[in-house]
């Protein structure tokens, strides 16, 4: 099934067909983090993540679904091309809120986009602190964003992904430029949607972004971020209130998936009946 490039710029609110530009990456990246949730609804109930374009249109265009990094920016990649842009997948060591000595798994996949003689890493599907706008790969200053600052540092044999929140950088993830074929994809989406270790499989995860914020909700914990580091949080101890914030507010569409979602959150513990 061919990429259905219209329904998908209808679905974040981009009209006409715009040309492989910087500024068109920077307005779908944009949009999509705007318009598509970052979710983790089918590891959380045991449902298949499968890859193929027809079920990532099916679900995060027809649906009115989100999803994690794979689904989002597969996805998003298919879109790039079929627009034009020279684009690739990469993937990463994912060390937000973990250890910089940890051996972690590349579990994490975002895109290398070759634009004007200059390559950009464009990313649609990290969660919590996805970069809002493309970043230059070859520059080492702060790169400003509609939201926080981020910036791209090589290190020995792999490059460093920071982010500043007030006046601290901190690292998100790790990367190098290696091809990856759709096999390593499909390995790494199979390690963080199936296997019993997976935070996806044991937690409720949700991101959206706004223009001047993000939305993040892990389990019962809904948070609003803003780019100075500060944030407001709040305790969303019921299985029908995280239901209807994921509707409302994250803009996931849970035709029948709500009855299942609150059942399965009740019974795993992550919130009261």
């Amino acid at each position: 099934m061919p990429l259905d490039l219209n329904a998908y710029l209808k679905r974040i609110h981009v009209d006409g067909v715009p040309a492989p530009t910087l500024a068109t990456l920077t307005t779908l990246q944009q949009r999509h983090l705007q318009h598509i949730a970052f979710e983790n609804l089918n590891p959380l109930l045991g449902l298949p993540v499968p890859l193929d374009i027809e079920s990532l249109q099916h679900k995060l265009v027809q649906q009115g679904r989100g999803g994690y990094c794979f689904e989002n920016n597969l996805l998003f990649m298919a879109v790039l091309e079929a627009l034009g842009f020279t684009v690739r997948g990469i993937t990463a060591r994912v060390y937000w809120n973990a250890p910089e000595d940890a051996q972690l798994p590349r579990s994490h996949m975002l895109l290398l986009v070759e634009l004007d003689g200059q390559r950009y890493l464009s990313d649609v599907g990290f969660g919590g602190m996805t970069p809002t706008a493309p970043l230059r790969l070859d520059d080492t200053t702060a790169q400003a964003t509609p939201l926080e600052p981020f910036r791209v540092l090589p290190a020995e044999d792999h490059y460093r992904l920071e982010v500043c929140l007030g006046e601290q950088w901190r690292l998100l993830y790790r990367f190098d430029l290696m091809t990856q074929w759709p096999i390593d994809f499909e390995m790494a989406n199979w390690y963080v949607s199936c296997h019993p270790n997976s935070k996806f499989v044991n937690n409720l995860i949700a991101v959206r972004t706004e223009d001047d914020c993000r939305h993040t909700l892990l389990n019962t914990l809904y948070t609003v971020r803003y780019p100075d580091g500060s944030s407001d949080k709040q305790d969303i101890p019921t299985a029908a209130a995280l239901a209807t914030l994921l509707a409302e507010t994250f803009q996931i569409d849970l035709t029948d998936l709500q009855q299942p979602l609150e059942a399965s959150l009740v019974g795993k513990g992550l919130a009261g009946s």
